[in-house]
């Protein structure tokens, strides 16, 4: 009777934090795979922060990205909508002049802002190669060689009599080669300074963007921004840089983990997710927070640098990585805490998604839900609370970019995960686990294999993906086939089109809408108020 009256007292407590407002807490890693962390199975990586979220809360074993890549997976996670619906909502900056800032967060519901107005890249941390090399190789290098053999074959034939050359044309060709040259280099010297900057509010704080300490000077203003805000509910959005390419970690961790820089990053973003949580405790607001952390998508397998090393995290048991959707590249980890709210060390194996989080924080903060729009995601507490024994996602829609790639269907009563494959990429070279030769995998063309009828995996049975069902195998084949073929109907007719923020337009580059932190442009844009400010280190 004790135990019982205990445990009454237990869902009380709870359900009434539940119905108070808390404080919001989302850490988003960035390309780190559910094999990274210790809480997922991962033995020689330290991670004993996360870990701890996962003892102190609930941890999500079947978690899933809306996409599996970056910008698609963060407009679902902060819409709550698929990305199709809304097209790419990206940080970037301007869309008409310089003053506008429509695509600044500020503008976009956030009271403050201190990071990136733009993703990380390589070309961002000297000597870490580029991300533009497959486009140089095919605008640059090929054209000179072109220019080479055309010059050296002109010249040839009038060295042998066989036919009048201009000296214009011989001009003309190196005129051409030299500006392609000229243009080359001045993408090289200009692109860091011009694009890899970082913004506190409006104001550019740091141009180049330096790395040193970069993490900790972000961990410290986002502790701060709690401490302003620790009398009255707040959300924090921390999105951290890490273990995005290019990779970095401070002196602190650099060669401190069993798996290099990218273990180093790892550890590195552990150690940040451990402050926040460490001043949360100090305030006495841990009970009063609902901390959520996951990952945009899975591991980026391909990532190898030029010198052979491994760049990219773990997905586990899972077949696949970043921009595909086997599982490797959506399952990511998600991780809830709450005190005395969420039961301490449960774990959940039904589909959920990163779009769950928008009304479950919606709903916590007492606003309705826009009416005016599809909202895919979920609210989670039903779920988290033991309300409910199952998710209420019965079919989740997988996208490669704007084609409809996958379903999943998780039928009533039934312990089954059926995923049906509409196309499948083509790993290169054939038997990898990735695009290596492509860098990542593409959703179009030859680049993939269209299934007629769809490839059927049962998860519930083959995580791995390895063992498609077929007729054969499996009685219901048709019937499950056509159930999913009937939920895509019913999905695609919800979906309009949207403006294609990725036209030719939308990506060229505008000197109108370049930012700077200097006075005058003089394309020397260099500033570092960040030091000034005595925010290198913490």
């Amino acid at each position: 009777m004790k135990i019982f009256l205990l445990l009454l007292l237990f869902l009380c407590e709870a359900q009434s934090r539940a119905t108070s407002r808390p404080n919001f807490v989302v850490l988003i890693a960035d390309d780190l795979g559910i094999g990274d962390p210790g809480c997922y199975g991962n033995k020689t990586l330290r991670t004993p922060n996360l870990d701890g979220l996962a003892k102190g809360g609930v941890k999500l074993t079947q978690h899933l990205a809306a996409s599996p890549l970056c910008t698609p997976s963060r407009a679902a996670l902060m819409t709550g909508r698929y990305s199709i619906r809304s097209g790419k909502w990206h940080l970037g900056i301007h869309c008409h002049n310089k003053t506008d800032f429509c695509h600044h967060p500020l503008n976009h519901g956030f009271d403050y802002f201190h990071g990136l107005p733009v993703t990380n890249l390589r070309d961002c941390k000297p000597g870490h190669g580029s991300v533009f090399t497959s486009g140089i190789r095919l605008l640059v290098f090929i054209p000179l060689q072109v220019i080479a053999i055309a010059l050296l074959t002109l010249a040839v034939l009038k060295w042998l009599g066989l036919c009048h050359v201009p000296p214009a044309v011989f001009f003309c060709l190196v005129f051409l080669a030299a500006l392609i040259l000229a243009s080359l280099l001045c993408f090289l010297h200009y692109f860091r300074p011009l694009n890899c900057f970082l913004f506190r509010n409006y104001d550019i704080t740091q141009q180049p963007m330096s790395y040193d300490n970069l993490t900790q000077r972000l961990t410290e203003d986002a502790s701060q921004f709690i401490r302003r805000n620790a009398k009255t509910p707040f959300l924090l959005v921390m999105s951290y840089l890490q273990v995005h390419t290019a990779l970095f970690a401070s002196k602190d961790f650099a060669g401190k983990s069993q798996h290099g820089i990218y273990g180093d990053a790892v550890e590195e973003m552990d150690w940040s997710v451990g402050q926040i949580v460490n001043v949360l405790d100090e305030l006495n607001l841990a009970n009063d927070t609902l901390i959520y952390f996951t990952s945009d998508q899975g591991a980026h397998v391909e990532e190898v640098n030029s010198r052979g090393e491994v760049h990219g995290g773990s997905n586990g048991i899972y077949k696949g990585g970043k921009a595909n959707n086997w599982e490797g590249g959506i399952r990511v980890p998600g991780l809830l805490r709450w005190p005395g709210v969420l039961q301490a060390g449960l774990e959940i194996d039904e589909p959920t998604t990163n779009m769950d989080i928008f009304p479950t924080v919606v709903k916590l903060a007492g606003s309705p839900l826009p009416d005016d729009r599809i909202i895919d995601g979920r609210d989670l507490m039903p779920l988290l609370l033991g309300k409910r024994q199952r998710s209420e996602h019965e079919f989740l829609f997988h996208y490669c970019n704007f084609y409809l790639n996958a379903v999943r269907w998780h039928p009533p009563n039934s312990t089954s995960i059926w995923k049906a494959f509409f196309f499948t990429p083509n790993f290169s070279p054939e038997g990898a686990n990735g695009c290596f030769r492509t860098h990542v995998c593409f959703c179009y063309g030859h680049f993939v294999t269209h299934h007629h009828p769809p490839l059927l995996f049962d998860l519930s049975k083959d995580p791995r993906e390895r063992n498609p069902v077929s007729p054969t195998t499996e009685p219901r084949f048709q019937e499950i086939l056509e159930t999913m073929q009937r939920a895509v109907d019913r999905h695609a007719q919800t979906v309009q089109r949207v403006p294609n923020q990725l036209s030719l337009w939308n990506l060229l580059w505008k000197p109108w809408l370049q930012m700077c932190c200097s006075s005058f442009f003089h394309l020397s844009c260099q500033c570092d108020q960040e030091k000034q400010d005595g925010r290198v280190s913490h």
